[in-house]
C-alpha cells in the first residue's frame, strides 16, 4: 500500500511547485526561492506607490475651509464646514463604491494595470482639483478620483505576493506606515503651500496662476510626486498567475470517476480533487477568517477616525475645556514625532515581532493595551512644561504603534484567508467597507467631534442631558 501511495504523492508534490514559462507570477515565485535576502527594492516601491495614494486625501484638510469659503456657497460663515464635509466625503464615497470592482480586476488582468491606472488618476485629477472654480467641480473631480483610484487594496495585496512569507509583515506594514506618513506629510504640504500668493508674495504675485488659483500649487506638488511614482509602477514585476489551471481539475476529476487513481480509494480522491478546484469558486461571504478580519478591521478603522479627528481638537482646545491650549505648531510637532517613531518601528520591529507572536497576537495585545493608554489622556492634560511633552509625545507614539499594528495584523490574515486569484476582490471589500465609515464621517457636515457631541447628548432614562467634554468623549469612545 506504501509503494502505491508514494509514487502519487510525489505527484502532488511536482503538480504544486509547477511552474509556467510565459507566467510573470510564476517568474516572481522562482525569484522568491532563489532570493531569500530582504526584498528592498520591492519595497521602496510599495511605498512610494501607497504614498502617492495617501498623499491626495489629507493634504486638502488644511484648506478646504478657504476653498469653499471661496466659491461662495454657503450663506453664512456657520455653513461653510457643512459644504466642506461633503466635498471631503466625495473621494471615500468614489472609493467605497468601486474598491470591489477594482479588487476583482486586479484578480482577473494583474496588479500592476489597476496601480498604473490608479497612478495616472492621481496625476489627472488633483491637479484639476486644484484648478476647481466651484463647489460641484471639486466634488465631482474628488468623486472620480476616489472612484478610479483602487491603489490602496491592490497594494495590500501586492504586497503579499512580492515578498516571500517571512517577509509578509515587512510588505503589509511598508502599506501601513507609507500611508500614516502620507497622513502625516499630506496636511504639511496644504498647509505650506496652499494661498502662496499670500504667504509668500515675494515669491508669487496676485497675478500669477498661483495667485488666481491659491490651492493649485499643493495639488500640483502632490501631482508631480505621483508622476514619479507612476513611472516606478512601470518598474513593478506582475505578481498575478495568468495561467488556467481549469483542464487539469476536470481531467483530476474524470480520473476519480474512472476510478484510476493509483490505488486510493474513491472518497479519499474526490477529497483531494476538491483540494484542487480553483479557490475562485468559494463564495467569500462563506469565507469566516476573511469576514470576520474584515469586521475588526472595520472596527478599528473606525475608531482611529475618530481618535484622528478629535486628538488634534482636543490639543487646541482651551485649558478650561479639558483641552491642552496647543498651537498648530504644536500639533504638526507631535505628529511629525509619532510619524518617524512610527516609521521606524513598522520597519524594523513589527517583523521580528510579527515572525514570533503572529499578527492575531498583536492584534489582541494591541487592542488590549489601547484601552488603559486612551484613558490615560484625561491624566496627561493635567500636565505642563516638559513633562507634557514627553508625556504627549510618547502616548501618541505608542497610540499610532499600536494602531497600526493591529491593521497590519488585520491585513496580514485577510490576505492569508484567502487564495492569490481571491485576494484583490477580498481587499477590495475589506477598502469598500472602511471607505464607507470614513465616508459618513465628514458628510455629516462639521467635524466628526462634533457628531459625537450631538450623539452623546442624548437624554436618559432619568431624563438629564449627558454633555461629554472632548477629554471625556475619548475615553468613552474607546470603551
Amino acid at each position: 500500500m506504501g509503494n502505491n501511495r508514494e509514487p502519487l504523492l510525489h505527484k502532488r508534490e511536482e503538480e504544486e511547485n509547477e511552474y509556467f514559462e510565459d507566467c510573470p507570477g510564476c517568474k516572481v515565485d522562482l525569484l522568491k526561492r532563489s532570493d531569500r535576502s530582504v526584498p528592498v527594492k520591492a519595497v521602496f516601491y510599495i511605498s512610494i506607490v501607497t504614498l502617492c495614494a495617501a498623499l491626495p486625501i489629507s493634504s486638502l484638510f488644511p484648506f478646504l475651509y478657504f476653498m469653499v469659503r471661496d466659491f461662495h456657497i454657503a450663506d453664512r460663515e456657520e455653513d461653510i464646514s457643512y459644504y466642506a464635509g461633503y466635498v471631503g466625503s466625495s473621494f471615500m464615497l468614489g472609493r467605497a463604491l468601486t474598491s470591489i470592482l477594482w479588487g476583482m480586476i486586479a484578480d482577473r488582468y494583474g496588479r500592476k494595470p489597476v496601480v498604473i491606472i490608479g497612478t495616472i488618476t492621481v496625476v489627472i485629477f488633483n491637479a484639476l482639483f486644484g484648478l476647481s472654480t466651484d463647489f460641484w467641480m471639486a466634488i465631482f473631480l474628488r468623486f472620480l478620483m476616489g472612484s478610479l483610484c483602487g491603489i490602496i487594496g491592490t497594494m495590500r495585496a501586492y504586497a503579499s505576493e512580492i515578498c516571500r512569507k517571512e517577509y509578509h509583515a515587512l510588505g503589509i506594514s511598508a502599506v501601513s506606515t507609507s500611508w500614516g506618513i502620507g497622513l502625516v506629510i499630506g496636511p504639511a504640504i496644504g498647509g505650506y503651500l496652499a494661498q502662496p500668493a499670500e504667504k509668500y508674495p515675494g515669491v508669487f504675485s496676485k497675478d500669477s496662476l498661483f495667485g488666481r488659483f491659491p490651492y493649485l500649487l499643493p495639488c500640483l506638488m502632490i501631482s508631480l510626486f505621483a508622476l514619479v511614482a507612476t513611472v516606478v509602477s512601470f518598474w513593478l514585476p506582475e505578481t498575478l498567475h495568468k495561467h488556467n489551471k481549469t483542464n487539469k481539475d476536470q481531467s483530476d476529476l474524470h480520473d476519480v470517476a474512472e476510478g484510476t487513481t493509483n490505488g486510493l480509494n474513491l472518497s479519499e480522491s474526490m477529497k483531494h480533487s476538491e483540494r484542487r478546484i480553483p479557490n475562485s469558486q468559494k463564495s467569500l461571504l462563506k469565507n469566516w477568517p476573511l469576514v470576520s478580519a474584515i469586521f475588526v478591521y472595520c472596527v478599528f478603522q473606525l475608531h482611529d477616525i475618530a481618535y484622528l479627528e478629535i486628538f488634534s481638537l482636543w490639543a487646541v482646545s482651551p485649558r478650561n475645556l479639558g483641552g491642552l491650549s496647543f498651537t498648530t505648531a504644536d500639533v504638526g510637532q507631535v505628529l511629525a514625532i509619532t510619524g518617524v517613531g512610527l516609521l521606524l518601528f513598522q520597519l524594523f520591529a513589527y517583523p521580528l515581532v510579527e515572525r514570533i507572536v503572529g499578527p492575531v497576537m498583536i492584534s489582541r495585545v494591541g487592542a488590549v493595551l489601547s484601552i488603559p493608554l486612551l484613558a490615560s489622556y484625561p491624566y496627561i492634560a493635567m500636565l505642563s512644561g516638559f513633562c507634557l511633552s514627553i508625556a504627549l509625545n510618547c502616548a501618541s507614539m505608542l497610540k499610532n504603534v499600536l494602531s497600526v499594528s493591529i491593521t497590519t495584523g488585520l491585513l496580514i490574515m485577510q490576505n492569508r484567508a484567502v487564495a492569490q486569484e481571491q485576494r484583490g476582490a477580498a481587499n477590495g471589500i475589506s477598502m469598500s467597507s472602511m471607505s464607507f465609515f470614513k465616508t459618513i464621517g465628514p458628510a455629516t457636515g462639521g467635524s466628526f467631534c462634533e457628531c459625537l457631541r450631538a450623539i452623546l447628548k442624548c437624554t436618559s432614562a432619568s431624563g438629564c442631558l449627558l454633555d461629554l467634554d472632548l477629554d471625556e468623549i475619548v475615553f468613552v469612545l474607546h470603551l
